[in-house]
């Protein structure tokens, strides 16, 4: 397929796939959750402002440790939720022994898209350079319905919304339906 039509048949499929989403934030952080800290949540903040300016909603925003267990049974109830059509988390992706989110959701999927770690970094690298190795985003589906994963930091979840995520989620969940 010559460059141009493949090109015409992605602007299609994204003309076609206008969908808004419900989506559920979760912020991870063992310190926050544990001190019931005032501190806004700027990551969770980010997200669910992007969502909403792009027209998707956000019924639901959940704040809990670094668990695997607590994370493991709140994906499980969002899987099983109805009005939630995607899973946007934002925290516990790093190399302490307490980031738990990755090891966590990739047992889970049933498809990962490995793309989108690899996109993330490489977008991350003029801000932070080889920090940007340091990355595990993650993006994948379980049951029919899409969860991203994203670093703790503002600026890396502004990042992965308006370069990554809005730009595919209403194409993701077309052929999520499909």
């Amino acid at each position: 397929m010559s460059q141009q039509k493949l090109a015409d048949s992605v602007a299609e499929h994204r003309g076609k796939s206008d969908l808004r989403a419900s989506v559920a934030v979760i912020t991870l952080s063992t310190s926050r959750s544990r001190s019931h800290s005032s501190e806004p949540d700027k990551s969770g903040d980010v997200i669910q402002s992007i969502l909403e300016k792009a027209g998707h909603r956000v019924p639901v925003r959940k704040l809990m440790p670094d668990s695997r267990g607590i994370l493991r049974a709140s994906l499980g109830q969002l899987i099983r939720d109805k009005r939630i059509q995607a899973v946007i988390t934002t925290g516990g992706t790093g190399l302490a022994p307490a980031d738990v989110t990755i090891e966590t959701v990739q047992g889970m999927l049933d498809k990962e898209l490995p793309g989108f770690n690899s996109l993330f970094m490489f977008l991350s690298y003029p801000q932070v350079k080889t920090a940007s190795m340091l990355s595990r985003a993650l993006a994948g589906t379980v049951k029919g319905k899409i969860i991203f994963c994203l670093p703790g930091s503002p600026r890396a979840c502004k990042l992965a919304m308006e370069s990554l995520i809005l730009p595919e989620l209403g194409h993701i969940l077309m052929l999520l339906r499909s």
